[in-house]
């Protein structure tokens, strides 16, 4: 028979190692704060990255230098100016609680922006400013409908500027310039999007790229805007006389084109203060 004292003994022995499991769960549970998909996708994500943070270690990046969590899932990446390099591959999609994504100033960081994108509807900031990215703006950028922010200056895209674009009502600031884009501005025409559906943008940056056609006469509809930017490029044609619809309009650079007949009256916008 077991005596008093050995029967204490075992229960003892056996709380002590229950006591370890709980803690040991409880050590796991805190450790594993993101997402398991999303972790393994981030870490796919960033498998050919170089230059990353030196806290990257382990397996959960909620907590690393950059990257923000909410509820074990990863809101917002933000590493600018690290000197990153690498591309940005299809596993972005699985971030699909994402609301910024900022590579901004890391010139390593190359290649095109994936269609997946389109994925991560929750985003309110795409900025990858002054990095070498390439290739075509994809169209699947149109159904980030949260977009406030879209900043994809100072890159190497080429091609045309999406049409979807004009999807994304939201929209407050728009800069595309310092790349090698093509072709015209995209307005609406009954069957497809432009950019003179973005009735609540402010800034709309297109400078320093090879835009060709005329100023279509709908952006006078844009009346929110207060910044235009389309100097340097190859436009044509007249300046559209609805413009000075655009009374909020601070600065309007039209510059180192090759506009016909004279500038239309502005003198009914009363903010302007460059031209």
């Amino acid at each position: 028979m077991i005596s008093i004292l050995s029967f204490g003994r075992i229960m003892m022995g056996g709380a002590f190692w229950m006591f370890l499991v709980a803690a040991l769960l409880q050590f796991l549970f805190a450790s594993a704060d993101t997402n398991p998909q999303e972790a393994a996708a981030f870490s796919s994500l960033i498998n050919q990255w170089k230059n990353v943070p030196p806290d990257w270690v382990g397996t959960d990046p909620c907590g690393w230098t950059g990257i923000k969590c909410k509820n074990s899932h990863i809101i917002s990446i933000i590493l600018t100016s690290l000197r990153l390099t690498g591309t940005l591959t299809s596993d972005i999609q699985q971030l699909t609680e994402l609301t910024s994504l900022d590579l901004s100033y890391n010139a390593g960081m190359t290649g095109s922006i994936p269609p997946l994108i389109g994925s991560l509807t929750k985003l309110t900031a795409l900025v990858l400013v002054g990095c070498s990215f390439s290739g075509e703006i994809p169209d699947e950028i149109g159904s980030l409908r949260e977009l406030v922010f879209l900043s994809l200056n100072s890159n190497r895209f080429s091609g045309q500027i999406p049409n979807t674009i004009g999807k994304l009502s939201k929209l407050y600031w728009l800069d595309l310039a310092d790349n090698k884009l093509t072709g015209s501005i995209p307005v609406s025409n009954g069957a497809t999007p432009g950019l003179d559906m973005l009735v609540n943008t402010n800034h709309l940056l297109f400078d320093n790229n090879s835009l060709t056609g005329s100023i279509p006469s709908t952006l006078g509809l844009v009346t929110s805007l207060e910044v235009i930017r389309l100097d340097r490029n190859s436009l044509t044609g007249r300046v559209p006389s609805n413009l000075n619809n655009l009374t909020k309009v601070a600065e309007l650079h039209l510059s180192h084109n090759k506009f016909t007949g004279p500038l239309p009256n502005l003198t009914g916008m009363a903010s302007l203060s460059f031209v």
